[in-house]
């Protein structure tokens, strides 16, 4: 991490940016450095990947507050793995430690398991021995405009409960056995009474030797200290639909927290972000683009070379194009998710007005007035990008 650029110094900014400046200033920067406009530029390439480094980190506001306030150890995967989000990995079911947590034990050591069976309103903790089961993970997955829009399949690393390995489950070392708990005799539960006003009222609580199981091990193993599971790294190729959208969550059935005592898997949940472009702007299943032109090419109009998600194309526009036109080109947008119907590409013509000309354009200019009758151009209302009637 030493040879990395503070996030912010890549952007330009100063540490406390905000939002609308961290996505202003990604956007200029990924534009001057896309490789689409530095072909075979390695040092390009290598400021573009930075650039969108620093976006990742510094757009996300839970990893923008733990990078501002432990720098790269904040944010680099390989610190607190397990701390819900702190590498990436947000959404981790359970608790610090990642285990499961019930209230009903919470309910149930206050009032001796008289609700419920032992449980809160019929918990499945009232039998620990119960299948259960696991934890769903929720993870956030970050992608390119061009990723969402056509689908990929992303390798992804996420922290899982899973059954230990070394023992199997039992929680007990290699070679032992769990033993009937002599504190409860097997039952996992024991009984208490106290002395009251209205007498002597016996009550059940969860055994707290053996958890209620009704077995413990006298030698825990040693991988996962006695609780049968541990939490390690997984890695998984999942497919992303195409034309998913920003905030968009999908499930992958069976790949969460594994479940105890025989019980199915939780689901890992991905939730999407995805990162502005520097050209395109979505809408719904349409895609917007601006194409500066001159004045000369808008007057006599000209063949254009427009770049769209499946790469550039030629378009021509007409004589007379006027600024803020809008052109369509027709099945070059966002696919439809579970669908293969395509949406548009909007395409809005900036007329792009010199600021200095020579004393010969100048007379060539007035000259041209003077032609059409000298008369002054009433300025059209201006509309916002999507203000303008489309051109088929």
């Amino acid at each position: 991490m030493a040879d990395k650029r503070d996030y912010y110094e890549v952007l330009g900014l100063s540490k406390g940016a905000s939002s609308d400046e961290i996505k202003k200033s990604y956007r200029q920067l990924a534009k001057k450095y896309h490789p689409d406009l530095n072909p075979d530029n390695k040092e390009a390439e290598a400021k573009f990947k930075e650039v969108n480094e620093a976006y990742e980190i510094l757009s996300d506001p839970s990893k923008k507050e733990k990078y501002d306030r432990f720098g790269f150890a904040g944010v680099d995967p390989s610190y607190g793995a397990g701390q819900g989000g702190a590498g990436g990995f947000g959404g981790f079911g359970g608790f610090g430690d990642g285990m499961e947590f019930d209230l009903g034990d919470i309910f149930g050591s206050f009032f001796g398991g008289g609700f419920g069976g032992g449980g809160f309103g019929g918990s499945s903790r009232s039998n620990p021995n119960a299948p259960r089961r696991g934890n769903d993970i929720q993870i956030t997955v970050s992608l390119t405009f061009e990723e969402a829009a056509k689908g990929c399949t992303k390798n992804i690393e996420f922290p899982r409960i899973e059954t230990c390995d070394e023992c199997a489950g039992s929680g007990a070392a290699k070679g032992t056995s769990s033993q009937t708990c002599p504190e409860c005799n097997g039952r996992g539960q024991i009984s208490t009474q106290q002395r009251t006003p209205f007498g002597v009222i016996s009550t059940q609580k969860q055994c707290p030797k053996c958890g209620g199981k009704g077995t413990y091990n006298p030698t825990p193993c040693n991988k996962c200290k006695g609780a049968g599971r541990i939490r390690r790294p997984i890695k998984k190729d999942v497919t992303i639909p195409a034309g998913i959208d920003d905030g968009q969550m999908f499930t992958v059935r069976g790949e969460g927290n594994r479940g105890l005592n025989g019980g199915p898997s939780g689901d890992l949940r991905v939730a999407v972000a995805i990162k502005p472009h520097p050209f395109f702007q979505r809408d719904g299943y349409n895609v917007w683009c601006e194409v500066d032109v001159s004045i000369v090419q808008a007057t006599l109009g000209d063949e254009l070379t427009v770049p769209t998600l499946d790469g550039q194309v030629k378009y021509s526009i007409p004589a007379g194009t006027q600024p803020g036109d809008v052109f369509k080109l027709k099945g070059k947008g966002i696919q439809v998710v579970n669908g293969t119907r395509r949406g548009d590409q909007l395409v809005k013509i900036n007329v792009v007005i010199p600021k200095n000309i020579s004393e010969k354009q100048k007379e060539l200019l007035l000259e041209f007035n003077k032609s059409t009758g000298g008369k002054d151009v009433k300025p059209e209302e201006k509309g916002g990008i999507f203000g303008k009637k489309k051109k088929k």
